[in-house]
């Protein structure tokens, strides 16, 4: 099959039409500009309902969310910023959970006009990983300490789902010896960032293992999208995107990530388009989004657009738009990323996020190759803000009182999707979330926190980063200890038992 062929059977119009409803899709501009131009001018009382509703983890209609959205009360700010931290706590308690991203590819049909990657971009040198580059990248992030990865495609027939398939079985196959030599580590959790697919393409990473399926709707409007993403292109399909989701939760994928690239259009409008896609998906599916991304669009090789757009987010807008997502869909886990300045994450991650990168490096090759993107600025999609090595942001997070969790218990032991409990499914509250809501997820995932934690202590700490590690697992150690709902379950014993086992070497044991 040629080139053109490929791109031709790549969009199944069936799989778009039948998630329309009355041939519409969920993104409905004139509600969107209507809601926010309603509630330009909040009233306090109606805003501090809104923040209680999120508290009680509920997720926010676009109405409320578009009365968040216009508040400029700075004293109202200020409430709304310690709401989100609130929920956060409720929710996930204080994790901060690691990962990297492994560039395989960056061979791409599209051109998309912001994007290093795109096709008519002739200053980016392409490559697609073989699996023992595969491999060789894998070993390279497992020696720093990594245990989850997010693994990025472009769109090509040389990456479509075959392919990820593989690497996919590469990285799972991929075992490394601990440092003090005890056991071995390895990836235990892989995501999927790449194109959106057909269902039977992602019903192949289903069974190959996949943890999350990312996809960005980068823009959710509609013109802009166009602007953007030219017609004659698999991307410039908006619905075929719109929809990755859906076909998704379809093909067995219930952990989905959504996410729009900050700098594309106006901020506000793109916070309603993704509140929008999850009640969409809790509609349809009785299941939310398990994250949620909000990347501020960062230089790349070639792009006018990508430092010349309109609508840049500036660090303040930055910061209403995160807490505003936090206090919206408040079960869902917030990622950002190494494209931010490290003193500015340091500071988003108090707004509520649950996930975060480190020691990442997006060129094609660059963990084995132990380049930074100075040296590889013709192999990366775009330019990093944050650059440090995984010990040092964990050393300054736990310094903040943020345990490091590589934690990925909870997807192997079923609790994901509509079987985390068998209930039924209510109006905008999924079956998912329901021991999200309680706070009794949050529970189990601080108890394999801190399991994941000592381990990463033992084997990959510096010195300095151990010290200040040490003084945090203790007092978790002393909270855990003296919370009912550990001994009511009966959980204390096998947790205690775990950490002295894993502090003596064992690895990978989880609640």
């Amino acid at each position: 099959m040629n080139m053109k062929e490929w791109v031709q059977q790549v969009i199944k119009p069936a799989e778009i039409e039948k998630y329309l409803v009355n041939g519409k899709d969920f993104i409905d501009e004139k509600s969107i500009f209507g809601n926010l131009e309603k509630y330009r001018q909040p009233d306090k009382q109606q805003v501090r309902d809104i923040l209680q509703k999120s508290l009680d983890i509920k997720l926010l209609s676009p109405e409320e969310t578009a009365v968040l959205l216009n508040v400029e009360d700075p004293g109202l700010l200020e409430e709304m910023r310690e709401a989100a931290l609130q929920v956060k706590k409720k929710v996930y308690d204080n994790r901060i959970v690691f990962f990297a991203p492994l560039y395989c590819s960056n061979l791409c049909v599209n051109s998309c006009v912001y994007c290093g990657f795109r096709s008519d971009n002739c200053a980016e040198k392409r490559h697609v990983l073989t699996m023992e580059e595969v491999r060789r990248e894998t070993e390279a992030m497992i020696d720093e300490g990594h245990k989850r990865l997010i693994a990025v495609y472009g769109e090509h027939p040389q990456s479509d789902a075959d392919y990820i398939a593989d690497s996919m079985a590469t990285i799972y196959a991929t075992k490394r010896v601990t440092p003090t030599g005890n056991g071995f580590n390895n990836i235990r959790r892989i995501n999927i960032n790449a194109a959106p697919m057909s269902i039977e393409n992602l019903r192949k990473l289903w069974r190959a293992g996949i943890g999350t399926y990312q996809v960005f709707q980068e823009t959710y409007h509609p013109g802009r999208y166009a602007e953007l993403h030219p017609a004659n292109t698999i991307k410039g399909n908006f619905r075929w995107r719109l929809y990755a989701m859906h076909r998704a939760m379809d093909a067995g994928i219930d952990d989905v990530a959504i996410g729009a690239l900050f700098g594309l259009y106006d901020w506000r409008f793109e916070v309603m388009g993704l509140v929008h896609h999850a009640h969409d998906l809790e509609r349809q599916f009785g299941i939310g989004p398990h994250t949620i991304s909000f990347p501020r669009m960062q230089p790349a090789l070639g792009s006018f657009v990508s430092e010349n757009s309109p609508y840049l987010v500036r660090d303040d807008a930055f910061r209403r738009l995160v807490t505003v997502l936090r206090l919206a869909v408040p079960y869902t886990g917030l990622i950002v990323t190494a494209r931010e300045r490290a003193e500015l994450r340091r500071e988003i991650i108090n707004y509520g996020c649950t996930q975060t990168d480190a020691s990442s490096k997006i060129g094609i090759g660059a963990y084995s190759e132990k380049k930074v993107q100075e040296e590889n600025p013709d192999k990366v999609q775009f330019m990093l803000g944050d650059e440090r090595s995984l010990d040092e942001v964990i050393r300054e997070l736990a310094g903040d009182g943020y345990i490091t969790s590589f934690c990925t218990a909870g997807y192997r032991c079923g609790r994901t999707g509509d079987k985390i409990m068998n209930l039924p499914s209510t109006p905008f509250s999924s079956k998912f979330m329901i021991l999200l809501e309680k706070g009794v997820e949050g529970k189990f995932c601080k108890l394999n926190a801190v399991l994941t934690f000592r381990e990463y202590l033992n084997d990959y700490a510096s010195a300095e980063t151990r010290r200040i590690g040490e003084q945090l697992i203790e007092k978790e150690l002393q909270e855990i200890e003296g919370m009912s709902f550990f001994t009511d379950k009966k959980l204390l014993p096998t947790f205690l038992n775990y950490y002295k086992r894993i502090a003596s070497g064992e690895r990978d044991l989880y609640m």
